[in-house]
């Protein structure tokens, strides 16, 4: 049965597409069989493939599909049987595909600004999983590279007991300029430092797989 990772965040803004895109891809370029599924009415990853059927071999395969409502449940049961990951992205707001989403989990995976509005907004999410008996662990996102507010977001998580991944993902120009090409930074960038970030959460990430 599949690894199925449930990106989730009340508050916009946070990267979850850009998250879900990078771990899709990240799982991919390791030959894991991926699929991507997006439930966000934004629809930003629908964007991102369109851009990565132009992406020729730079391209790891992986399957795409955006369902929504009844559909949604359906797809990600058939797509858990024919993979090894399956990556979703949700709206930023509790509806009902994105509690679905979270029911469906194996593990959720909630992108964190090092903000107070990111903190304020991680805790209707974190009630959100709870409700659903799933667990979630925390990954800090665009994280400036001087400044003490990660230090001072990452305390007072660790205070509150809240699961947070060791790596975090830097505020990167590298994440976005591959992004809008349909790729991930592992396939845009594969030297670079944010490719070193997406490889150091996706393996954190793995320890938690059931």
């Amino acid at each position: 049965m599949a690894f199925i990772v449930t990106v989730a965040q009340r508050k916009g803004g946070a990267g979850k597409s850009t998250l879900a895109a990078t771990l899709a891809t990240t799982l991919a370029a390791q030959g894991r069989r991926v699929a991507l599924l997006d439930t966000d009415p934004q629809k930003t990853l629908g964007r991102w493939w369109t851009e990565r059927l132009k992406a020729g071999e730079r391209a790891k395969p992986m399957h795409y599909a955006d369902p929504s409502g009844w559909r949604l449940p359906a797809t990600i049961e058939r797509m858990a049987r024919d993979h090894d990951a399956v990556v979703l992205d949700t709206p930023p707001h509790a509806d009902t595909d994105a509690r679905i989403a979270i029911r469906a989990a194996s593990l959720v995976l909630v992108p964190l600004q090092p903000s107070p509005a990111d903190l304020w907004a991680m805790e209707g999410t974190l009630a959100l999983v709870a409700e659903e008996k799933k667990h979630a662990v925390l990954v800090l996102n665009r994280v400036p590279s001087n400044g003490r507010l990660r230090e001072d977001i990452a305390h007072e998580l660790l205070r509150r007991g809240l699961p947070l991944l060791e790596p975090c993902l830097g505020n990167r120009t590298a994440f976005a300029s591959t992004f809008v090409q349909g790729l991930g930074v592992v396939e845009g960038a594969p030297r670079g430092l944010a490719a070193d970030e997406a490889r150091a959460v996706t393996e954190a990430l793995l320890s938690f797989k059931p």
